[in-house]
């Protein structure tokens, strides 16, 4: 049978391979760029930013398994005491950044407030 081809005398074979080696090649370098990236730019990365990743990390400590739940891949909720934590730390962090008039650190703890708010009703509601 007679092999594909695509524009040039090359089967499609040829192409897709090599259009999956570039792939391949970043994911196997990935970690020698974020240890340049770090080395580069770590002294650089300011408390605000550091504060503004910590408080992504902390709504992003719920969420795989709120997703588990809503998509039915576990019957299993986050623990009562892990969500009273983090959201009392969130709380206390949108109180302060009140204070501080920190309206980027407002935005992202109100989004994510309302984004976890959404998943939960819809697990409730499902």
């Amino acid at each position: 049978m007679e092999s594909k081809t695509h524009y040039t005398n090359r089967p499609t074979y040829f192409l897709r391979v090599s259009t999956i080696m570039p792939v391949i090649s970043y994911i196997q370098n990935l970690p020698i760029i974020v240890y340049q990236f770090l080395r580069d730019h770590l002294g650089r990365i300011s408390a605000h930013t550091l504060g503004w990743i910590t408080i992504i990390l902390l709504h992003f400590a719920s969420i795989p398994t709120l997703l588990a739940v809503l998509l039915g891949q576990s019957d299993k909720l986050p623990p009562v005491d892990l969500m009273i934590f983090v959201w009392s730390a969130l709380i206390t962090l949108f109180f302060k950044s009140l204070l501080d008039r920190n309206f980027i650190y407002i935005a992202t703890i109100c989004l994510g407030f309302a984004a976890q708010t959404v998943i939960m009703s819809l697990i409730l509601f499902k």
